[in-house]
């Protein structure tokens, strides 16, 4: 075989490569904030382990709370606009004492409750 055939098949291989190696990426579909952020609540649950929180405040569809894990302070919110049947018909009657779940290796990442699991007092809904 020729030398410039030689080079004409490297130079379509290499062209070939580098359209699979873009394409490939951009075939993945990405998922939205709100199906990202569910994920991560079940990812916490399922692998978090369990510690003790305050309450602080809530407002406007976000839950304010405080804890402390190996002696480190953290503050964190939580929307939870997508899980209202998981809240309390009246949202303040959550503050205070709560339970969570926080990831091992990030104890940053937390949550107060999500679609499997709840760690504020459970909510009674009465059928009218």
């Amino acid at each position: 075989m020729p030398l410039w055939e030689q080079l004409g098949l490297l130079l379509l291989l290499s062209a070939v490569l580098v359209a699979v190696l873009v394409w490939i990426p951009t075939r993945r579909r990405r998922r939205d904030p709100q199906e990202r952020e569910r994920r991560r609540r079940l990812a916490v649950n399922q692998t978090g382990r369990p510690g003790e929180a305050i309450v602080i405040e809530v407002q406007d569809g976000t839950v304010y709370y405080s804890y402390t894990v190996r002696g480190v302070s953290y503050n964190a919110a939580q929307d939870f606009s997508s899980l209202k049947e998981f809240v309390p018909e009246d949202p303040e009657r959550m503050i205070g004492p709560a339970r969570l779940k926080y990831a091992i290796n990030n104890p940053a990442n937390s949550i107060l409750f999500c679609e499997e699991w709840s760690g504020v007092e459970p909510v009674v809904r009465v059928s009218r």
